[in-house]
């Protein structure tokens, strides 16, 4: 009876496991940036540990809510952004420099170009 039970358990534990997983897989999907904004985010480099997507956001232009891991971001250019995190819908304005970089944990945002220059950046982002 003992094992039986905790056969049941065990099963049920992976179950859930399993179902965290799988939901926190399609919910990075679905907020992909290279599929939610095609016309700014391209697909530099990818392996099993990193992926390099470059952003080219115009002045004025925007970034639809989407989402990254954790991982670090060069800036390509000077130019300013309106940054709206999720769930939270915190808005921040920030001024990004050209060569400096920042680390940021994993994140649900939208970003806006505020400034009157085009927005450049590499984000790397970790698999791991």
């Amino acid at each position: 009876m003992k094992k039986r039970m905790l056969l049941v358990a065990t099963s049920v534990c992976l179950i859930v496991i399993f179902g965290i997983v799988v939901s926190h897989s399609s919910a990075e999907e679905v907020l992909d940036p290279l599929k939610l904004a095609p016309d700014t985010h391209k697909l530099v480099f990818e392996n099993r540990f990193v992926r390099v997507i470059e952003s080219k956001v115009p002045a004025g232009g925007h970034e639809p809510k989407h989402s990254h891991p954790h991982g670090l971001t060069v800036y390509l250019a000077n130019f300013e952004s309106e940054v709206t995190t999720f769930p939270d819908g915190k808005s921040s304005k920030v001024r990004r420099q050209f060569g400096t970089a920042i680390w940021s944990e994993a994140i649900v945002h939208e970003v806006k170009n505020i400034g009157k220059a085009d927005g450049h950046a590499l984000r790397i982002e970790l698999k791991l």
